[in-house]
């Protein structure tokens, strides 16, 4: 019997969520997921592709930072054979359950009338980012201040973006990474317009909103 070609397979087999990778390149990364690290000819021998043809691919999937080497292992004689593993950015592209899992414990605290705990665990999360936030703000004014309001919010996983050049001053909010929580619950968005509002260090009037269906989550602030 002949072993199974990768080719053989369609790319939804892998259970791999990179649309941009060939499939043989999606089923790389199973073997290293299903398998744990492992060197060129064992995994050529997994799935039935020629030795220059992984290379090829582990070559590619490390420039995108998929893969990674994890040292080496004798190969009889000769030069060792590099051992080859999954990334953590490479993690990200099999299933996960955290944004289902989140909108389904906040259903369940709300029809269960305990989203008061969800709204603590908010306030202890924003605690815990405000003494570096606000000390980075402390002493800017105006579009300074704006900026780097903006530059936090994005590293928070915002995507924001700051617009300076009216009188009053406006933060964009371009993606929301809590979006399945916010299906269920208003709180984490009431918990974001304190934060920014505290940031800014000013009043602020939301103009777009992304759960009503708005591109983003815009507010504009009084000047600054």
């Amino acid at each position: 019997m002949s072993r199974p070609n990768s080719s053989d397979r369609s790319a939804t087999d892998a259970g791999v969520r990179a649309p941009g990778l060939a499939v043989s390149q999606q089923h790389v990364l199973e073997r290293l997921k299903r398998g744990g690290p492992s060197t060129i000819p064992v995994l050529a021998e997994a799935l039935g592709l020629n030795v220059e043809t992984i290379r090829h691919h582990l070559r590619a999937l490390e420039s995108l930072g998929y893969v990674e080497r994890r040292g080496t292992r004798p190969a009889g004689p000769g030069r060792p054979e590099v051992i080859y593993g999954l990334t953590g950015m490479a993690e990200q592209l099999f299933p996960r359950l955290e944004g289902e899992l989140l909108r389904a414990l906040a259903a369940h605290l709300k029809e269960t009338g305990n989203e008061s705990l969800l709204k603590d665990f908010f306030e202890k999360w924003i605690e815990t980012q405000r003494a570096d936030a606000l000390a980075r703000v402390d002493g800017l004014t105006g579009a300074a201040r704006v900026e780097e309001v903006a530059r936090i919010l994005s590293e928070l996983g915002f995507m924001a973006s700051a617009e300076t050049g009216s009188g009053q001053p406006r933060i964009h909010l371009c993606h929301c990474p809590m979006r399945e929580l916010v299906e269920v619950s208003r709180v984490p968005c009431q918990a974001e317009l304190g934060f920014v509002r505290e940031l800014l260090g000013a009043p602020l009037t939301r103009l777009a909103f992304i759960p009503a269906g708005d591109a983003t989550c815009s507010y504009k602030a009084r000047s600054l």
